[in-house]
């Protein structure tokens, strides 16, 4: 598989039910996720409180930019980049197709896990709405598996 993609955006939030804010930058760390996140220090919805069971997959979440143009367009939402909750917003990247698979983000490796589907929690903290326009489409989920810096702008390979 080959494609051309990149990093639109980066979102993080310290805490499960908080916005999340946009960064130009951000650390990943294998069996963490990406830091500043709630995930990378168990403080997610979904997070294990007690640490004693890792899930790979809510190291790091992706959803294409070109889902959130669609969600504009075809449902008429005023959608924010992190309104989904998803951590890295793509651009020119196949996500659904990024399961089992490995892939680059700038220097860091990852392995796509199962895709996002949006849930319940998403629709009480955003709308009912914005849940429905993700069903199918709700991103990737995926695995840090190796340290590294990922930025804004940059480019997402295949293998």
């Amino acid at each position: 598989m080959t494609f051309s993609g990149s990093v639109v955006s980066i979102h993080i939030s310290p805490k499960a039910t908080e916005p999340l804010v946009q960064v130009n930058e951000v650390r990943a760390v294998p069996g963490r996720g990406l830091e500043g996140d709630r995930y990378f220090v168990a403080e997610g919805s979904f997070a294990d409180k007690k640490g004693d069971v890792h899930d790979p997959g809510r190291e790091v979440t992706l959803i294409e930019s070109e889902t959130l143009e669609a969600v504009v367009r075809d449902y008429k939402l005023d959608v924010d980049p992190g309104l989904p909750r998803r951590n890295i917003v793509t651009r020119g990247v196949p996500l659904n197709h990024l399961v089992d698979r490995e892939f680059t983000v700038g220097g860091v490796r990852m392995r796509g896990v199962r895709l996002n589907g949006p849930c319940s929690h998403l629709a009480s903290l955003t709308s009912e709405k914005l849940r429905e326009s993700l069903v199918h489409r709700g991103g990737l989920r995926a695995e840090v598996l190796n340290e590294g810096v990922i930025r804004a702008g940059d480019a997402i390979e295949a293998g």
